[in-house]
């Protein structure tokens, strides 16, 4: 199979999956269960997996997602390529029904997301690209998704000369680290502020509406790796706090570093804004 295959299946396990969670987060009592660490799943994750996994083994590609079965990593540790999904990336935002929720599909080759597709069931927003044809953007629904390779437009974020830096962060839950970070940045520009939930903050970068987005909280591979996917397509950059290096996948421990994240505007004055 070609990329082209794959994101027709992608495209349309998304939003079959999407319409599950819509009907789900409209018209049911949503059930919460609580994981070993704490963290809420509900029917919709479950449901969205299901279809999902459905359709990415037509791929002949393994899959490891957040609500799948542990692999352990004797095992995964020789994959070269495999899927890393997030049926429900958000499910608190989906529980408290402030629509910044999405579901995430990344296909991962040697460690690196190489294509990512993130798509928002309440907005009907798509963000998917891969290193080959750059990143792209398109509101789409059941009644276009046939059409989202012509309807989809091609993200630019253009370089500049640096006037004001918009940072994706919570003005309200800041870490310490977060707050040093930002404080540097703003010592030494103007700053301001954008919020969304989920992989879509990647996505503010990806698309040229923000600028940089420091990580100093816990996330996990299956959280970041379609978000950075679609982020490198566009031109970005996303390191780790301790050793700029790329954020690679696969680890024995699925536990992300802290991470700094660039828009492609900024990544050649990267040194400019970290500590």
């Amino acid at each position: 199979m070609e990329f082209h295959d794959y994101y027709k299946i992608c495209f349309q396990a998304i939003i079959e999956a999407s319409e599950k969670i819509i009907d789900i987060y409209d018209n049911h009592k949503i059930t919460i269960e609580y994981k070993a660490d704490n963290s809420p799943v509900t029917q919709a994750d479950y449901a969205s997996n299901k279809i999902l996994t459905s359709y990415l083994t037509k791929t002949n590609i393994p899959i490891l997602s957040e609500e799948g079965k542990d692999i352990a990593y004797d095992e995964r540790k020789n994959w070269e390529y495999f899927w890393l999904i997030d049926p429900l990336d958000g499910t608190k935002e989906f529980i408290h029904k402030n629509g910044d929720f999405t579901i995430n599909i990344a296909l991962i080759y040697e460690h690196r997301p190489i294509l990512g597709i993130v798509y928002s069931p309440v907005h009907q927003e798509m963000y998917w690209g891969d290193e080959h044809i750059g990143a792209f953007f398109a509101k789409v629904s059941s009644e276009n998704v046939n059409q989202i390779f012509e309807i989809s437009q091609k993200l630019h974020s253009e370089k500049s000369n640096i006037n004001e830096i918009r940072i994706v962060a919570s003005r309200s839950h800041l870490s310490e680290q977060t707050q040093n970070a930002i404080d540097f940045v703003a010592s030494r520009f103007n700053i301001s502020f954008k919020s969304r939930g989920s992989s879509l903050k990647m996505c503010l970068l990806a698309s040229g509406q923000a600028e940089y987005y420091p990580r100093f909280s816990p996330t996990m591979e299956w959280d970041t790796a379609a978000g950075q996917a679609v982020l490198l397509a566009s031109g970005g950059k996303i390191i780790e706090t301790q050793t700029l290096e790329v954020v690679r996948y696969n680890k024995e421990s699925l536990l992300n570093p802290f991470f700094y994240a660039f828009s492609a505007s900024i990544v050649d004055n990267i040194n400019d804004l970290i500590i």
